[in-house]
């Protein structure tokens, strides 16, 4: 991976990390539905656009033949885990829930292995039990230690265990799903190019989220915060990292582009306590390094890298 390409994996990392932290602000105004249609909607205007300009009437066409699965990536990969990451991030905080969704890529081996058949090692095995016990310490930690702090932003906090639990259940369904989703794409869109994934499911996610959003509209009026925050994670957090991400499988591989698992936790963390004064303890940072010593295990991220490393002549 050359100086560019670590520099675009690092911004990637932080427009990804600065999503969570925009959904706490946002769906205390908005609610999870209505915060989740604007990205998603917005998102997918900004990538019709660049997907018309680079592809023209043929990309425009290839989201209609395969308009049926794109839809079904929309709920799976972004409707759905998106209002399920707002509804935890109602008591989480926004570095917690950025954690957790580091799991995705256990979801994921888990979901092959259960319908793809693939086959799981031992070491694989070990890191989903890595991984997992390091959500239930991450749980505990937000137990003790509830969200909130000088820069809440208007959430309940877990003023009961029951809250926390919940709202861990509720992020890591949204892992589980982008762990179904990424199964499916993989057997039913293989070969349809990325630009056209990223459009499709975020036009479909829209569809589907706008009759929720219409019934549970803000009837209160959005602050500028509120809507700044909408509009940042739609276009920096959504459709630019999106792009951002496909290019960067293209220029350094898969492998390196997956490496964005270990830094999105940090920037999440960061901004968390940077700007809403969420707190940070050794406990957290336990929860941490279980959860991605236990991917890196899972997915067999660190071999991958090794293999994909471009061997360096004098």
């Amino acid at each position: 991976m050359n100086l560019k390409s670590f520099l675009s994996l690092i911004i990637l990392a932080a427009l990804w990390g600065a999503s969570f932290l925009f959904i706490r602000v946002g769906v205390a105004e908005f609610g999870p539905a209505a915060l989740m249609a604007l990205r998603v909607s917005i998102a997918a205007v900004v990538l019709l656009i660049v997907l018309g300009s680079r592809n023209g009437v043929a990309g425009l066409k290839s989201l209609r033949t395969h308009a049926g699965p794109l839809f079904v990536v929309g709920v799976l990969n972004s409707a759905a885990p998106f209002c399920l990451f707002a509804i935890a991030e109602q008591t989480l905080s926004a570095g917690l829930t950025s954690v957790i969704n580091a799991t995705t890529p256990l979801f994921g081996a888990l979901v092959a292995f259960v319908w793809l058949k693939e086959t799981l090692s031992p070491s694989r095995i070990a890191g989903m039990v890595l991984g997992f016990a390091g959500v239930l310490v991450l749980v505990w930690y937000q137990i003790e230690v509830p969200a909130g702090g000088a820069g809440d932003t208007g959430s309940t906090g877990a003023s009961a265990p029951w809250h926390s639990i919940l709202a861990a259940g509720a992020a890591l369904g949204a892992t589980f799903l982008y762990g179904i989703a990424a199964n499916y794409t993989k057997r039913a869109l293989t070969g349809v190019p990325p630009l056209v994934v990223a459009t499709g499911s975020m036009t479909g996610a829209s569809v589907a989220l706008l009759p929720f959003a219409l019934l549970n509209w803000p009837t209160a009026a959005v602050s500028v915060r509120g809507w700044g925050a909408v509009i940042c994670m739609a276009i920096a957090c959504t459709a630019l990292a999106y792009l951002m991400y496909f290019r960067l499988i293209a220029k350094a591989g898969p492998a390196a582009a997956m490496s964005v698992t270990f830094l999105i936790p940090v920037f999440g963390i960061l901004w968390g306590n940077l700007f809403l004064a969420e707190p940070v303890s050794p406990a957290l940072g336990g929860g941490v390094v279980l959860v991605l010593a236990g991917t890196a295990l899972a997915t067999g991220l660190l071999q991958k890298l090794r293999l994909h490393r471009t061997p360096r002549t004098s």
